[in-house]
């Protein structure tokens, strides 16, 4: 018997029926492909960027021009939204691309893109009254997390836009300045502070004074995270933020300082890697590039080492 004479004269000349219904099909979910090395690559195209956009606007009247609060508290300027701008539009074209993370920016706050993790830390600019008023010393901050706290950072970034100059570190693989291998400048004396760098207020002196007195000499930049890099190479012996600063804004230089072998705690003497990393957590400071001169200032502070 033939097909056609298989078929019920009535269903002749009708389409076969359709194949039953699927659910619809449900992406599973995947965690970042991106390796440290690729978001430090990353990273570097967008500091690039950044300091293409920034460096014209700093010490100028449009690039001071202040537009809001932002999600840290304070106040947006024009060169702050324009690096912040260069950043999300490359991380946006990231997520296009089907990667799966987050944000949290100074200046934009907390931004997911599909997942909690890996969380991306952003200080769009570091040091932004440097950039505003023409002092050229500021810094570009990037950092990549998988967990909540800072000893969670696995890669970061510090730019000094004002030179083009970078810092790289991964975690347990080791720090980069300009391309090279960090090496960290030898110390002549392990008792002495030569070189004492301070966070940025005038009430920061006085609480510091013990340090103070005993420092051959003191800087206070006006950028954490660059403060913190040039610590980790030895160019201070001792950097102290006697009150209580962001945690936000070290995430990537503390990295860079651990694995150039150099000791961060609070004053006390206390370890900083619990801490959450967010735009409230505050803390103080006390960074040296060895053991021996931390607990050199730890004793000057009066804090058993």
């Amino acid at each position: 018997m033939g097909d056609a004479a298989a078929v019920p004269h009535h269903d002749r000349g009708r389409a076969p029926p359709p194949p039953p219904a699927q659910a619809p099909r449900v992406e599973p979910h995947r965690s970042s492909e991106l390796k440290a090395p690729d978001w430090l690559d990353l990273f570097s195209r967008i500091g690039a960027d950044v300091r293409r956009a920034v460096v014209p606007l700093s010490g100028t009247e449009a690039g001071r021009t202040a537009l809001s609060v932002g999600a840290g508290g304070d106040t947006t300027v024009e060169l702050d939204r324009a690096a912040e701008e260069i950043v999300f539009a490359e991380l946006e074209s990231l997520a296009r691309r089907g990667e799966k993370f987050c944000v949290l920016s100074e200046e934009a706050g907390h931004r997911s893109f599909g997942s909690d993790y890996p969380l991306l830390l952003v200080d769009p600019v570091d040091g932004s009254l440097n950039a505003k008023q023409g002092v050229p010393l500021f810094g570009l901050m990037l950092a990549v997390l998988d967990g909540p706290t800072v000893g969670d950072a696995f890669a970061g970034l510090v730019l000094n836009l004002s030179t083009g100059e970078d810092w790289r570190a991964m975690r347990k693989q080791g720090a980069w300045r300009g391309g090279k291998p960090l090496i960290r400048l030898a110390v002549e004396d392990d008792h002495r502070i030569e070189l004492l760098g301070l966070e940025s207020t005038p009430r920061a002196l006085k609480v510091a004074q013990p340090l103070v007195e005993l420092a051959s000499k003191i800087r206070i930049l006006g950028s954490m995270a660059l403060s913190i890099a040039l610590t980790s190479a030895g160019g201070f012996d001792v950097f102290c933020a006697p009150i209580p600063v962001r945690v936000f804004d070290m995430a990537a230089s503390l990295l860079l300082l651990k694995e150039a072998g150099g000791v961060a705690t609070n004053l006390r003497g206390e370890p900083i890697d619990g801490l959450q990393c967010d735009l409230k957590t505050r803390s103080t400071l006390l960074c040296a590039p060895t053991r021996e001169l931390h607990a050199r200032a730890l004793g000057i502070l009066g804090q058993p080492s």
